[in-house]
């Protein structure tokens, strides 16, 4: 019987836009370094174009991104918690006691350290804190496809995924704070709480009453199979259209130093295994079932970079390493979190 589920399991796929991420974020990066150094000083009005420090075209762009995901979002199913609390629990501990640490530490060897001879370490800094804020923000969206590509429990990680959502609420802005605090970097609360605001409570608000309106109009077969599927080319859209706007600005840095993406990926892909084992192992040691264990894991490996991206341009700037460190995040994502996926369908238990 275990061989037929895994047999099913392998016939798994996700869809196009999904499947090719990394793909179109590599062809975003190039878009946008050669807009970047062909058009010059002519596109840094963009770059002005800021309310409360939050940068509106952008700030478009990312809300774009976020809605259709929060659209997923069902508090109701908190109340399941009561069923099966570990894996509730498990994942809260990964999300919000471990990574958020784990990724500054990383950060701060490679960045501060390893790197001192190929980054300023004046500039180190923000390297750190890009990383810092992409580890703070867990995954709300695509760990429903790598919880689907594993056989995990979708039920479950719906739970898994709202729980989380309302954690990011409180514990983002002083998690966040404290470990860039603790690199000295000065924190402007008040843009960090917009950001929050503008690109968390606002997109949540606005999904969960579409939602409960478009269900009670339409059915819930239609809200799932019909109107979330057209909105993934959306999603994508602004995803790739922000990162052209970001490598534009960003180009002339990686044209003079095209070896910082690789540098940004390694403590980023080395997070996201370490994490990915860290509650993969210690699932299995709380006894967890693997429909809960897979997509735990999965949700603390993976990160909302959306946010990540939104909080690193708003606090920043477009043209700082550190909104470069969370695209790379974006960059590297899909290839790692695919292979996570496959060793879990390989080692169900």
């Amino acid at each position: 019987m275990r061989n037929k589920n895994v047999k099913k399991s392998t016939k798994k796929d996700i869809g196009f836009f999904e499947k090719y991420l990394t793909i179109w974020v590599a062809l975003g990066i190039v878009v946008g370094v050669a807009l970047g150094h062909f058009a010059g000083s002519s596109i840094e009005f963009v770059s002005e174009l800021e309310i409360a420090k939050v940068n509106i075209p952008v700030a478009i762009l990312i809300w774009l991104m976020i809605y259709p995901m929060m659209l997923q979002v069902d508090f109701s199913s908190i109340k399941k918690i009561g069923k099966k609390p570990r894996g509730v629990v498990w994942t809260i501990i990964i999300n919000w006691l471990i990574k958020p640490f784990t990724m500054a530490f990383f950060a701060w060897i490679f960045f501060s350290k390893l790197y001192a001879a190929w980054i300023d370490p004046a500039l180190a800094d923000e390297y750190i804190a890009g990383a810092i804020i992409l580890g703070a923000a867990p995954c709300t969206a695509m760990v429903f496809v790598w919880s689907y590509l594993s056989d995990g429990d979708p039920n479950y990680t719906l739970v898994q995924v709202s729980v989380n959502d309302l954690i990011i609420l409180v514990a983002f802005v002083p998690i966040v704070g404290l470990l860039l605090g603790i690199t000295n970097i000065s924190i402007p609360y008040n843009t960090l709480l917009t950001s929050i605001f503008v690109f968390v409570v606002i997109p949540l608000g606005a999904g969960v009453i579409t939602q409960r309106i478009l269900m009670r109009r339409k059915g819930e077969k239609w809200f799932m199979q019909k109107f979330l599927p057209r909105l993934k080319p959306v999603s994508i859209i602004a995803l790739l259209t922000t990162l052209v706007f970001l490598f534009a600005f960003q180009g002339q840095n990686i044209v003079n130093n095209p070896l910082i993406i690789v540098l940004a990926a390694v403590p980023l892909i080395i997070q996201t295994y370490f994490i990915f084992f860290l509650a993969w192992y210690g699932g299995k040691m709380l006894n967890l079932s693997y429909q809960v264990c897979a997509p735990s894991a999965m949700i603390g490996a993976s990160n909302f970079f959306e946010l990540a991206v939104a909080v690193a341009i708003a606090l920043f700037g477009l043209q700082s390493p550190a909104a470069l460190v969370t695209v790379v995040g974006v960059l590297v994502e899909v290839p790692v979190m695919l292979s996570l996926v496959a060793f879990a369908n390989k080692r169900k238990f």
